[in-house]
């Protein structure tokens, strides 16, 4: 029996949305990536809602220093001015998992979604202190974050196992 058979992963979601962080309107986005974590057996800590730009940065350092194994935001990820999600997220990754992206952004464009490809969402490993940490971005509309949990689901648990030292699941 593997790890990742009895580790329930904890996953903070973080929601990038300035609007929402104002008040303007509820989050739209972060409770769909949250029952679809709870749908695979996560424990979901969050939704929290932040503004773009830093206060995302500080929700994934809040993670870290939680030891969470994985952090999912949703939204910031697009080409507007507002947009700074990638930009703080990069600065914390050890190193990136650029098959995780390069999916989310395909299978939105085969989904029918044209403009999936230009969101800029980054996923990678982020580590403190001897914890390591699994931070993938997402598109803020409600859409893009089940599309985006559509391709994270099958394998997330598997990449929470790696993280934390365990092998690749083979036939007996």
């Amino acid at each position: 029996m593997g790890e990742s058979a009895v580790h329930v992963p904890r996953v903070a979601v973080v929601t990038a949305s300035n609007r929402a962080a104002a008040g303007v309107y509820p989050d739209r986005s972060g409770p769909v990536v949250a029952e679809r974590l709870r749908s695979i057996g996560c424990e979901v800590v969050g939704p929290w809602v932040v503004p773009d730009g830093d206060p995302v940065a500080e929700a994934v350092g809040r993670a870290l220093d939680e030891r969470l194994d994985a952090v999912i935001t949703s939204g910031g990820t697009g080409l507007t001015p507002h947009d700074h999600t990638p930009e703080v997220t990069r600065p914390l990754l050890s190193y990136e998992v650029p098959g995780i992206a390069e999916a989310l952004r395909a299978a939105g464009r085969d989904k029918g979604v044209p403009t999936a490809i230009l969101s800029r969402g980054l996923a990678g490993v982020a580590e403190r202190d001897g914890h390591r940490m699994l931070v993938v971005n997402l598109p803020g509309s409600r859409g893009g974050a089940s599309d985006g949990m559509e391709v994270l689901a099958p394998v997330l648990r598997h990449a929470v196992d790696q993280l934390r030292g365990g092998d690749h699941n083979r036939p007996e």
